[in-house]
């Protein structure tokens, strides 16, 4: 007896822990400092924290013909900085970060600028690490050599880019998606050429401010730790500045015949390209579970979805075919992907297209909800199995200005979702007739 009680003893102790692993750690909101929020989620499992600073200063706010502007105002953070006694060279920024083994990057999308830190939790090493993130991002020296060597990187880079099929579809393919949308356009040696000191400096007064920031944290501080990194951070920051013209709202992809929603590019590619898609959803939509389910059967799912199913399993047309939303506070995007042989590029395109109105149309099957659904619950805990994958979320969270129990009640959200409102949603937000579509690499 005494046997079978410890088993049972052991098999709850068990059962605790897993439980615990998978629990979810609650978002704490902490005061605001120079008008940037701020939140926390404590963990104890590793001495680490794990920082992001969100700037509402991404590629959309490029001026007219200085295209690459946002991104070389973050980007050029790392290569210099003024503090009090003088000048902390790039060299010696590198230096810095080596010696506390800590990690500070700056990554520029369409919406926001991030920067992120990565050290130990120990005081000494974090409050270093934090005090370093500060002068960067409040006091860049933006000096001209160095703007000159990063200006011509990215001209290789972008003369590079323009011999990879990938590159040149996702550039054509953004531009006939978001129109006249600043998202639409794209870097170019003659943009990126323009940049001066002067803009990357106006750029940074204009829109690195307190009022424009959102900072996250996840890892082993307490609250009053928390609060205190947030305080280093922006110390030197303004809280606020001039007023941001606002920008033009992204406009729903319109209805149009085929012939001006496609675009054949010839391409020396061994291979056709194909992307499909319109505008979409943001991401505090509330259609958005719906269509997340919806798009797990549609072309999410890898070998289980139906577009795979169509498109590989049936007819050997492409090695692999995806569809996705990606929805952000302000803007939105559907897009459906494959590459195949050239001489095949209208038959995948018709293959795909055929099965993507099939969906819109007639919607999913009760066996498939009930995969889809039972995947995406029973995967989530590997969305949040560590600090850095918590950090994208809580900093989601936080930008698209969504509940903060929103990791509490994902599972159950998906768990809701039925046949109509997958049908309804997908009914609403996609239409084929407005569907853009770009091909690649052609051969008639």
């Amino acid at each position: 007896m005494k046997a079978v009680q410890s088993l049972i003893c052991a098999v709850i102790f068990m059962f605790g822990l897993l439980q615990s692993a998978y629990a979810i750690l609650p978002i704490e909101k902490l005061s605001s400092v120079k008008g940037a929020k701020a939140y926390l989620v404590q963990t104890r499992t590793l001495p680490m924290v794990d920082i992001e600073i969100s700037i509402d200063a991404g590629d959309r706010y490029d001026p007219v013909g200085k295209n690459g502007l946002a991104s070389m105002t973050a980007e050029l953070m790392r290569y210099g900085a003024r503090v009090q006694k003088g000048v902390l060279t790039e060299a010696q920024i590198a230096d810095e970060i080596a010696d506390l083994g800590a990690d500070i990057g700056v990554s520029v999308g369409g919406e926001r600028a991030v920067m992120r830190i990565r050290s130990l939790s120990r005081k000494d090493l974090r409050d270093r690490a934090v005090q370093l993130a500060s002068v960067m991002l409040s006091a860049p020296t933006y000096e001209a050599a160095i703007l000159e060597r990063e200006k011509q990187r990215a001209i290789t880079g972008l003369l590079e880019a323009e011999t990879r099929p990938e590159a040149v579809l996702e550039r054509r393919f953004r531009k006939l998606v978001y129109g006249n949308y600043p998202l639409g356009e794209s870097p170019s040696v003659k943009s990126v050429s323009s940049v001066s000191t002067s803009d990357l400096a106006r750029f940074h007064q204009q829109f690195y401010r307190g009022d424009r920031m959102i900072v996250s944290i996840v890892g082993d501080v307490s609250p009053i730790e928390a609060s205190e990194i947030v305080e280093t951070l922006l110390k030197n920051m303004p809280q606020s500045g001039v007023m941001i013209p606002a920008l033009p709202e992204l406009q729903r992809s319109p209805i149009e015949p085929l012939s001006s929603r496609e675009v054949e590019i010839p391409f020396d590619s061994q291979q056709a390209h194909i992307a499909i898609g319109m505008t979409a959803i943001t991401r505090s939509n509330p259609d958005y579970f719906p269509l997340i389910v919806g798009n797990y059967i549609l072309g999410g799912g890898g070998f289980v979805s139906r577009l795979m199913s169509e498109v590989r399993e049936k007819r050997g047309l492409a090695y692999s075919v995806f569809s996705y939303f990606a929805p952000g506070k302000d803007t939105g995007i559907f897009q459906a992907g494959l590459q195949t042989k050239g001489d095949q590029a209208a038959l995948a395109l018709e293959v795909m297209s055929s099965t993507m109105a099939n969906f819109i149309t007639n919607g999913a099957t009760p066996s498939e909800l009930q995969a889809a659904k039972a995947n995406l619950i029973n995967g989530f805990p590997l969305r949040i199995d560590n600090n850095r994958k918590l950090l994208d979320n809580v900093s989601s969270i936080a930008w698209n200005d969504l509940p903060l129990d929103t990791l509490e009640t994902w599972t159950q959200k998906v768990n809701a979702v039925t046949l109509e409102q997958v049908s309804a949603a997908f009914q609403k937000y996609l239409a084929m007739d407005r569907m853009k579509i770009v091909v690649l690499g052609t051969s008639k």
